[in-house]
């Protein structure tokens, strides 16, 4: 289950930066009319329309993955068993050994606290 949830957490990651990436490198929608009146380049790599639909349709794919795997690592997470039924604090004062209780400090006497010279 530990290597299972460790893949899963690197496809999560690595969609994630390669998510980051596409966007980044996406035009805006107001870039088209910059390029319709003459003022950069519209050709591309992909064509005119065609940078437009692959890269929304592969930041929609890695959208879906990632969050796929975010459902299943808060299900995962969540699935784990229960030592106790009661609150997390119920649970922290059974962890704790009675063996560790500190006794009170003696306070010191007041003649002990002046300096000397």
């Amino acid at each position: 289950m530990s290597v299972f949830l460790t893949i899963l957490l690197a496809v999560q990651m690595i969609s994630a930066v390669t998510m980051i990436g596409l966007i980044l490198v996406q035009h805006g929608k107001g870039a088209d009319m910059g390029a319709a009146f003459g003022s950069g380049g519209s050709g591309s790599l992909f064509g005119a329309s065609g940078s437009a639909n692959f890269l929304s349709r592969s930041t929609a794919v890695l959208a879906t993955v990632f969050f796929v795997c975010t459902l299943l690592l808060a299900y995962f997470g969540m699935a784990r068993p229960v030592a106790s039924s009661g609150s997390v604090l119920e649970g922290a004062a059974v962890s704790v050994p009675a063996a560790t209780a500190v006794a009170p400090a003696v306070p010191a006497s007041g003649a002990a606290q002046i300096p000397s010279r």
